[in-house]
């Protein structure tokens, strides 16, 4: 890893919802091989897919799939890959690719601190 950002590093055990409360998972294991807390640390690479938005427009179903993430300029790296943290931003997306907001992190199941 390099970067030092004081920013808490997001696992894949940590809960990240659509704006709407739909669960954001990463749509596979991360591939960077490195683990927090004996699970894998996701990047800005992986693909994040969203499971149970309710998210409804005038009657019509409209859910969150996706979560696109923009990383920091001064992020922490694993090879070369900036990981997700705490400030990483984010916009939740529908499978028509219209944002539906940024997606909500719970602090409280985040890991480590880096810096």
């Amino acid at each position: 890893m390099s970067g030092n950002s004081g920013n808490l590093v997001s696992h894949t055990e940590t809960v990240i919802r659509c704006p709407h409360g739909g669960r954001a998972r990463p749509a596979s294991v991360p591939s960077s091989g490195v683990r927090l807390d004996g699970q894998p640390v996701p990047t800005a690479d992986d693909v994040f897919m969203v499971t149970g938005c309710p998210h409804t427009v005038d009657g019509v179903p409209l859910p969150c799939t996706t979560v696109r993430w923009t990383p920091d300029r001064d992020a922490v790296l694993i090879d070369g890959v900036p990981v997700l943290l705490d400030t990483s931003t984010a916009q939740c997306f529908s499978a028509g690719l219209v944002p539906q907001g940024a997606p909500v992190v719970d602090a409280a199941r985040q890991g480590v601190r880096c810096g």
